[in-house]
């Protein structure tokens, strides 16, 4: 199977690049999938396509992975995110907290159940300034959104008394950050509910959107199940007003046969970016982030701060590098959040990561010799400036 961007790159198409080195592994996660395609030619032919086995198969083994109780299959990451928030009593007119340099999920999510986005600024792990959090917290505050970005997470240690001192339910964004963890405990299971995202290029993916929330709270859980299906109790019983947001039970098919090697996954991209750490790193133009010891950060972003980053990316991106930039315009500074009122400089530390983030590829599928070919690179722009 071959990538699309390969034939985009006008570089490559030239000849220049020594080596192309991609974004995208998908092609080679399922280059070698026969027995997937049994599988899926098996439950096929049982027709068991709505809520089916699988499914429920895949839901007990991703509780069982989290370390949760209860997981519940919905349609998309956004929308575990939301059925969440509306599980936990989220309401039109409600002031949600959240990161100030999250993906639009995370806010479109909250504004679909009515709410307003507040922000907070964030530190250098690019995750939520918890020492900021409570001066955000209005009379109108009615939960808290912390986004475990890039694989890191948020100091849910310091957070979880905040939101406990307030009455504030916490639902967390653990969409970019499968099996990540402080002191061994995973994200996704320090709130009422945790959020996880299926998107193909995630650390645990499928062949389309899905999400699934986790949750101890039989009740909680009791009440997800029947928001992602309609409110339906039974065939012909609409117990509540809720949504079509399952997650296809052919995705959970995909699931189940991928999410054995998701340790794996997550082990091989901490290798990988312990590799880049200790060579890019070395590179006084180049600032790795902080690598705090008590926390599993899985890496769905490699992530430095680059001295003339602007440059060094066309330098990479023309020597065949997918390098990006994660986000350069945040989130609450875009055109369709003008109505929130917040101007540039409203949050000055999310404002410079924009100007100095790098994001490398990092993941299970990249070769040693990928990763050299990247640092080489790296070297010789800031070498030949």
């Amino acid at each position: 199977m071959s990538d699309p961007a390969e034939k985009r790159d006008p570089a490559a198409a030239k000849g220049e690049p020594r080596m192309r080195v991609r974004y995208s592994y998908l092609p080679q996660q399922f280059a070698d999938i026969d027995d997937l395609w049994a599988e899926l030619k098996a439950f096929v032919a049982t027709g068991d396509f709505t809520l089916g086995m699988p499914l429920t198969e895949f839901e007990g083994r991703f509780a069982e992975l989290i370390g949760t109780r209860h997981a519940i299959g919905v349609n998309s990451g956004t929308d575990a995110i939301k059925l969440g928030l509306k599980a936990v009593g989220v309401s039109p007119g409600d002031e949600v907290i959240t990161a100030a340099n999250t993906f639009v999920a995370t806010v479109g999510a909250i504004n679909e159940v009515g709410a307003r986005p507040v922000f907070v600024d964030v530190d250098d792990t690019f995750c939520m300034d918890v020492g900021l959090v409570e001066a955000a917290i209005t009379e109108r505050t009615c939960a808290i959104v912390p986004v475990h970005f890039t694989g890191y997470m948020t100091d849910m240690r310091k957070l979880v008394p905040i939101a406990e001192r307030h009455g504030l339910p916490l639902v967390e964004d653990a969409c970019q950050s499968i099996l990540g963890a402080i002191e061994d405990r995973n994200a996704g299971t320090w709130g009422r509910a945790g959020a996880f995202s299926l998107h193909p290029l995630k650390n645990l993916n499928v062949w389309s959107d899905g999400g699934l929330i986790v949750t101890d709270d039989n009740a909680l859980a009791d009440h997800l199940r029947l928001l992602r299906n309609h409110g339906l109790s039974d065939r012909d019983t609409v117990s509540l007003l809720g949504y079509n947001s399952r997650l296809d039970t052919l995705q959970a098919v995909v699931g189940n046969w991928l999410i054995p090697q998701t340790r794996a996954i997550a082990e091989a991209r901490i290798a990988n970016a312990a590799y880049f750490d200790r060579h890019l790193g070395a590179l006084p133009q180049i600032r790795i982030p902080p690598r705090p010891a008590d926390m599993r950060i899985v890496y769905h972003l490699y992530i430095v701060f680059a001295e003339d980053r602007d440059a060094l990316l066309a330098h990479c991106v023309d020597r065949g590098i997918e390098a990006k930039v994660h986000y350069p315009v945040p989130i609450y500074r875009q055109p369709g959040l003008a109505h929130l009122g917040y101007k540039e400089g409203d949050f000055p530390v999310t404002d410079g990561h924009t100007h100095d983030i790098v994001t490398f590829p990092v993941d299970q599928h990249l070769s040693r010799e990928q990763q050299d070919y990247v640092i080489e690179t790296v070297r010789n722009f800031y070498a030949g400036r």
